[in-house]
């Protein structure tokens, strides 16, 4: 697919791999919209103006992914904007403490509703607009956490959204659809923050995603150094419970975490 002239809708586009990922589309000539909650109204408004410097229509639709109406007035809003769908990059995300122990109910429920349900719940209401044209891409953000389980409730819900890419290709395959998953190692991002400014820009995920619906693959990983863990974690996952299951490991894995929750809840 060429992404001149053609219409994708970006979840998750106020935060800063749905930015990129906005930007690197409106510069390949996509029309875009931009979809994340009311309270980031100002963030995308801005977002939508650059965008609109590469000479391309915007549309920002405020939508809670969590919520069926907002995902459903999403996509109504787009087709009678646009008349179509071509592209769906499912970028919204929230992370979790890497000790599942360390959330809270509510905390455990609104990781799994945002990561996994409300991909699953954007794919199917954009999938019929696209099976009907016979035509069209979705383009999954996962990450590498949703290969080896060392992040909390985070990990569980990209295992999950892993698993939804494969079936959704399957089921969409016949209809020329491409279903891409893309997932990233640590980049630099708020989500990110305490790694500090040494880490890649989110930037390298947004190209990953335009290769993508340019050229559907399977599964993309950013930075490609990871893909050795990965098949390593794969294929001795013994290894990963030994070296991941000690106190040691843990407490360095979850120092982090614990110190920002520590700091939140401080009066």
């Amino acid at each position: 697919m060429k992404l001149a002239g053609k219409v994708a809708i970006v979840t998750g586009a106020s935060g800063d791999i749905g930015s990129a990922t906005v930007r690197a589309l409106a510069a390949q000539g996509a029309h875009v919209v931009l979809a994340a909650p009311a309270n980031e109204a100002a963030i995308l408004d801005r977002l939508a103006s650059d965008a609109r410097r590469c000479g391309v229509r915007t549309l920002v639709v405020a939508t809670d992914v969590t919520v069926r109406d907002d995902i459903d007035r999403l996509v109504r809003t787009t087709v009678d904007a646009f008349g179509t769908i071509d592209v769906l990059a499912n970028v919204a995300g929230l992370g979790s403490s890497p000790a599942l122990c360390d959330d809270t109910d509510e905390e455990l429920q609104r990781v799994v509703e945002v990561n996994l349900l409300g991909s699953a719940r954007m794919i199917h209401a954009v999938l019929p607009v696209m099976m009907a044209r016979g035509r069209g891409a979705i383009v999954n953000v996962g990450s590498i956490a949703g290969e080896a389980g060392v992040m909390g409730i985070y990990s569980a819900s990209k295992f999950g959204l892993r698993g939804l890419t494969d079936t959704v290709r399957r089921e969409a395959r016949s209809s020329n659809i491409g279903v891409t998953l893309i997932e990233p190692g640590f980049v630099r991002s708020r989500m990110n923050a305490a790694m500090g400014e040494g880490l890649p820009s989110p930037d390298i995920v947004a190209r990953a995603v335009v290769r993508a619906v340019s050229r559907p693959r399977r599964c993309v990983i950013v930075p490609r150094y990871y893909a050795v863990p990965i098949v390593l974690a794969k294929l001795f996952p013994g290894l990963v419970d030994r070296v991941f299951g000690d106190a040691r490991i843990q407490q360095r894995l979850n120092r982090d975490a614990r110190a920002e929750r520590a700091e939140r809840a401080s009066p």
